[in-house]
């Protein structure tokens, strides 16, 4: 036995000896963004020989050949490989989903995502990058559910309308943004979405209610980017993109305009003003003249960051221009953004080793700054904007006259004081279109862009001081102080000039304004954690004040000495002869004092209940309700959780989680001193028989020392679901929103005040559903992943509060009011005139005219529209008008695709809606010489040739009221990014010294399916309703190529 030990021992000997020994190296990333894992395990299977990567992901072992490799990190998925030779590996590690436990960001702290009761929405800069938003309002678009997007155009800078859970209010249903703890006003344009590392949407009550008074339309929390341990990352971004117009509308051609002109002016009883209307062709396309193709965008962004035992930081520089699409090649529609960003955090001491009290303290500095500079033209406008107009102006003109027609024009005017000739930079006369027909506020596009414009400009500068000190145990203390500095206004001058009648200026004006906005806030917080086996608790106590201020300052003077210095003191009008005038003053302190408490329990993750209190003082409400109390609770029950499930669930199904939330938030953001009565001056009056003028005052309104808050009540329940070991996640929530005490002017007699009193009287509702699908997969080098969201709104005003029930909101010139209020129907809708069909021939035309004899509509000839009698009382009156459409969506939804092999990404962002429609109000009937839409070619023009285009008729006020004609399917699906990007190997990077090199090209609003004939189905600056369209600037198509590097 002993000899055969010996046998069996020498035999192992020469086989070891045998084994050749590999220097094995290499690198270990993460999937999810190809950074290093820094203190990865790497070790040799079956052995104690191993060790970890170093803060490049970097490694170093020797190991026999044929062995084993494992590599391991907390969060991820083990991987091994079998060692063959000595080329380096470069290892990727994915997460994994059934190790990881995502924390959300809260109020005022964060929670496991496993335990939040609440309805919250995350969005990471992962998702943020499918979108490349330029504004940080745009980044949720189709992004997350609940939550509704609609840009206001496509000018550069425009800000987008942003809902949470639906329209909570007739007054502002501005959400409440908080960036880094720090609550914004004025806008968001000052963030740099490169900066963003996650929103979170707190979208029920629960979840806003340690928000309180300010959280009745949802609160966006924004965090921003810090460092991560490790070396210094230095990177760098650029991109250059190309716009253009996606789409034109399709209108009347100059031989089809003359044609029709002819048509309707000899319906209309009028001599046809076009001999031979086939002589004029094409003619002149102003919409190729107004848009601005291959308009430039570009950016830069700059960022260093890292973190050591001691600091942690953040720097950035960024800056983005935009050229517009419309006026930008005249310098009328352009945008500037210069950002900079330091978050840094410093730990000033760290002895938790050591004691159990006052053994941390932090503090963190974060600052920002942004200068805009932009130039804006008039977006959606009926009054005569470039785009409007270029849709209006007869394609028999041209933007240029010379010869014959600019003798005409000049001949036209040369009575006219006012005129103005105004030249091209060609030299040639610029066309004024109402020398050649009626077209009311419509002119020239190319004369009005040539114009000087205002030059918009603000800096805003965003500060948050925070201290962070552990007292004893879980125990913290926080103290923030924040202030947000804004300083906005425009400067620019007008010289002579002439577009039209009323749109004109025989003298020179320059002039300016600026103003000045100071928000601080300071606010105090304790936290105590704590488990106790299974138990754990979290508790919040806090103290919050905050101050708004501003004031504003401007001046203007007439008679410019010279245009190349365009400044007040560059000009000569006296205040005498009332060619010089300034104003300013301080404006109203705002001031919000609040005291909040939240308490957290959950046991073993399985039972969890959370309740919030909020108690705010504002001084824009009435001395007998400066205060009020909102309150929150909400539920969850992990049922995967429960021990006795586990035999039941199947072992794909990880995760069941129901919640349920109940709360009440508020609304102050309203004007100040609304509740009180001030003096009004201007009300003077004559006495005596020297008819001397007495100056007067009389009260502003009638003293409302009760005006309180808005109120939102919220009821929520939803159930969060997992599969494959959490590699698809599913999330539905039912909700009930309720708003009560809206804002509005009561029903008093007008001479009780200057103006009626505001008080608490109206109400609304809001319901819906949200769902959110995901869905992740990784094969080999392959990473595939699915995401998609899905949101119903029902909503419905209640009360008006006003005796009638209802009030007419926009409208539209000739055809009147178009929106309207009521009780027990979506706010707003749009409001007209039902129709069915057209009259096909006399007999028809006298039926309808016996049947109908009063009210509106009377003397119907063939052709016309038969309009419906809705109140069925046999006369078409103003009791007819109904719903006919509403611009809110039914349904917004968004999907995401992506996919990953090694280097090479692919990924596509999808968002749109359905069950809205849309207002056409691009043609105005009053202007009789405005050209047409194409789709009026197909209008009546003999029994059988059409039922729902009435005939033509130059001025037809008749037909063209507002009516469901104007009425269009407003529904769409956009392909809103998609981009292709490959990432350089790094073991050929790292030879000059870059991390990490990624180069890309993108396209931006690809593809547009929608019925809607109009240049952009998203529209939300129309009015008070969204989807009406007077001709919107709309979102360019942009092709952008970019690199990104790392160092």
């Amino acid at each position: 036995m002993k000899k055969l030990s010996l046998f069996l021992i020498s035999i192992l000997t020469v086989l070891c000896a045998n084994a050749k020994d590999i220097n094995v190296t290499g690198t270990v990333t993460a999937a999810s963004d190809g950074e290093p894992l820094i203190g990865a395990t790497v070790m040799v299977k079956g052995t104690s020989n191993g060790v970890s990567t170093d803060i490049d992901g970097g490694f170093a072992l020797t190991a026999p050949e044929g062995s084993v490799i494992e590599f391991k990190y907390v969060g991820y998925k083990q991987q091994s490989v079998k060692v063959t030779d000595s080329t380096p590996l470069d290892i990727v590690l994915h997460e994994d989903a059934t190790m990881l436990d995502e924390v959300v960001a809260v109020g005022y702290g964060t929670q496991r995502k496993s335990v939040v009761t609440a309805a919250i929405s995350k969005i990471d800069d992962e998702k943020l990058s499918l979108t490349a938003p330029v504004r940080m309002d745009n980044a949720l678009k189709g992004l997350t559910s609940g939550v509704t997007v609609t840009s206001s155009s496509g000018q550069p800078g425009a800000a987008a309308r942003v809902r949470v859970r639906g329209i909570g209010t007739i007054n502002n249903s501005d959400p409440l943004y908080i960036v880094d703890g720090m609550p914004i006003e004025g806008g968001l344009d000052y963030l740099n979405p490169s900066d963003i590392q996650s929103i979170e949407v707190l979208k029920d009550a629960a979840s806003g209610a340690v928000y309180g008074a300010r959280a009745a339309n949802g609160v966006i929390l924004v965090t921003t980017k810090s460092g991560s341990k490790g070396r210094t990352n230095i990177t760098y971004d650029f991109s250059y993109g190309w716009q253009t117009a996606w789409k034109h509308r399709d209108v009347l051609n100059a031989t089809e305009y003359a044609v029709m002109m002819n048509e309707g002016s000899l319906n209309a009883g009028i001599t046809a003003p076009y001999a031979d209307p086939y002589s004029y062709g094409e003619g002149f396309d102003w919409q190729d003249a107004v848009f601005n193709d291959n308009a430039p965008v570009m950016n830069h962004q700059v960022s260093i960051s890292g973190a050591s035992e001691k600091v942690n930081y953040f720097l950035s520089l960024g800056y983005y221009t935009q050229e517009g699409i419309i006026g930008g090649n005249f310098d009328r529609s352009n945008y500037q953004r210069l950002t900079l960003r330091s978050n840094n955090t410093y730990t000033v001491f760290d002895e938790s080793n050591n004691r159990n009290f006052l053994n941390n303290l932090k503090v963190t500095v974060n600052a920002s700054y942004a200068r805009v500079k932009s130039k804006g033209i008039e977006t959606n406008s009926t009054w005569g904007s470039p785009l409007g107009s270029a849709l209006s102006i007869s394609p028999i003109l041209t933007p240029y006259l010379e010869g014959d027609l600019a003798k005409q024009q000049l001949d036209y005017y040369k009575d006219n004081v006012n005129y103005v000739p105004l030249y091209g930079a060609n030299g040639l006369l610029l066309t004024n279109p109402e020398v050649f027909g009626s077209y009311q506020e419509m002119a020239n596009p190319i004369a009005n862009m040539s114009l000087p414009g205002d030059k918009g400009w603000s800096h805003k500068f965003v500060g948050n001081f925070i201290g962070e000190l552990q007292i004893w145990d879980n125990l913290k203390y926080r103290i923030s102080y924040g202030a947000d500095l804004s300083f906005w206004g425009n400067d620019g001058y007008t010289k002579e000039y002439y577009l039209r009648s009323g749109a004109s200026q025989t003298f020179s004006s320059a002039y300016s304004s600026k103003s000045q906005g100071t928000v601080w806030q300071l606010e105090n917080t304790l936290s105590y954690d704590k488990s106790i086996g299974d138990h754990n608790f979290s508790i919040l106590l806090g103290q919050s004040a905050k101050q708004s201020s501003g004031s504003y300052l401007s001046g203007a003077r007439n008679h410019i000495i010279d245009y190349n210095r365009p400044y007040i003191d560059a000009s000569t009008g006296q205040a005498a002869e009332g060619d010089q005038s300034s104003s300013g003053a301080p404006n109203a302190k705002a001031k919000l004092a609040s005291l909040f408490a939240r308490v957290s329990y959950d046991y073993d993750a399985r039972y969890m209940v959370q309740a919030t209190i909020r108690r705010d003082g504002s001084s824009r409400f009435g001395s007998n309700n400066h205060w009020a109390t909102f309150p929150s609770f909400s539920l969850g029950w992990n049922i995967q959780n429960e021990p006795y499930m586990k035999d039941i669930f199947p072992e794909w199904w990880n995760n069941a989680k129901v919640r349920f939330s109940w709360g009440k938030n508020g609304n102050e953001n309203i004007g100040d001193f609304l509740y009180i009565a001030l003096a009004s001056s201007g009300n003077n009056a004559i006495f005596g028989r020297d008819e001397t003028v007495v100056n007067g005052v009389k009260a502003s309104i009638l003293p409302n020392k009760n005006l309180r808050w808005e109120e939102s009540t919220q009821t929520d329940v939803g159930i969060d679901l997992s599969f494959l070991n959490n590699a698809l996640t599913f999330s539905v929530d039912y909700y009930n929103k309720r708003t009560d005490g809206m804002l509005m002017n009561m029903q008093v007699p007008a001479y009780v005040g200057e103006s009626v009193p505001v008080g608490n009287v109206g109400k609304m509702e809001n319901s819906g559903v949200e769902m959110e699908l995901n869905y992740n997969l990784a094969v080999g080098d392959w990473i595939f992943g699915v995401g998609g969201n899905l949101t119903y709104l029902k909503n419905k005003l209640i009360d008006y509060g006003n005796s009638e029930g209802w009030a007419n909101l926009d409208s539209f010139q000739g055809t009147g009011a178009i929106t309207r209020a009521q009780n027990g129907l979506p706010f707003p809708f749009f409001y007209g005139f039902k129709t069915d069909g057209i009259i096909q021939n006399q007999a028809e035309a006298d039926a309808y005219n016996a049947k109908y004899t009063g009210g509106y509509f009377t003397d119907a000839v063939p052709g016309d529209v038969r309009f419906v009698d809705v109140d069925g009382d046999n006369q078409l009156t103003e009791n007819d008008r109904t719903k006919i459409g509403k611009g809110m969506p039914d349904w917004t939804y968004g999907f995401n695709v992506n996919v990953q092999w090694k280097g090479i990404a692919l990924s596509a962002m999808f968002q749109g809606t359905a069950g809205n429609d849309i207002f056409d109000a691009t043609r105005r009937i009053d202007a009789v010489a405005s050209n047409l839409p194409s789709w009026m070619l197909g209008r009546w023009t003999g029994e059988g040739t059409s039922n729902r285009i009435p005939r033509y008729v130059r001025g037809d006020g008749r037909n063209w009221v507002s009516s469901d004609l104007l009425i269009y399917d407003g529904d769409y699906m956009r392909l809103k990014n998609i981009m292709l990007s490959y990432t350089l190997p790094r073991q050929l990077t790292r030879k000059v010294a870059v991390e990490n090199f990624r180069v890309y090209v993108s396209a931006e609003n690809l593809f547009t399916w929608t019925k809607y004939h109009g240049f952009d189905p998203e529209i939300s600056s129309g009015g008070r309703s969204l989807g009406i369209d007077y001709g919107v600037y709309p979102q360019p198509r942009v092709w952008t190529v970019g690199f990104n590097i790392q160092f």
